[in-house]
């Protein structure tokens, strides 16, 4: 049992949208990311994800055109099969927690699709 200081996680890492596996909890994956600029509109079918922000702000724009901001020390629960878009004007560091079979993109397939995510 060791305690993970979120710091020092993010420091050992530059790029953005490129999600990290901190730990894990009850078949779920606790992971990090930096991200800055847009992500793309996607939706995970089966499994709600959830968002805090540790550093920054970060936006996520929905299909109804409502944008939810959440800042540091706030979270947001984005429920399964839900469009969003995340995106920050400045770089942002996250934590997410989603089950172990959750893709960064959801529902889409492109170049920022991370399927085999570093265990840090």
């Amino acid at each position: 049992m060791n305690v993970i200081r979120l710091e020092d996680k993010f420091a050992q890492f530059t790029d953005h949208w490129n999600p990290r596996i901190i730990g894990e909890l009850n078949d779920q994956h606790i992971k990090i990311a930096r991200v800055q600029g847009e992500f793309i509109w996607h939706n995970h079918a089966r499994e709600d994800e959830l968002f805090m922000v540790v550093k920054g702000q970060l936006l996520i724009d929905f299909r109804d055109g409502t944008t939810a901001e959440i800042n540091p020390g706030e979270l947001l629960v984005v429920p399964r099969g839900t469009d969003h878009r995340p995106h920050s004007t400045d770089e942002t560091w996250i934590m997410m927690l989603e089950p172990q079979t959750t893709v960064n993109t959801g529902n889409v397939q492109n170049e920022r699709t991370r399927t085999n995510l570093e265990q840090m």
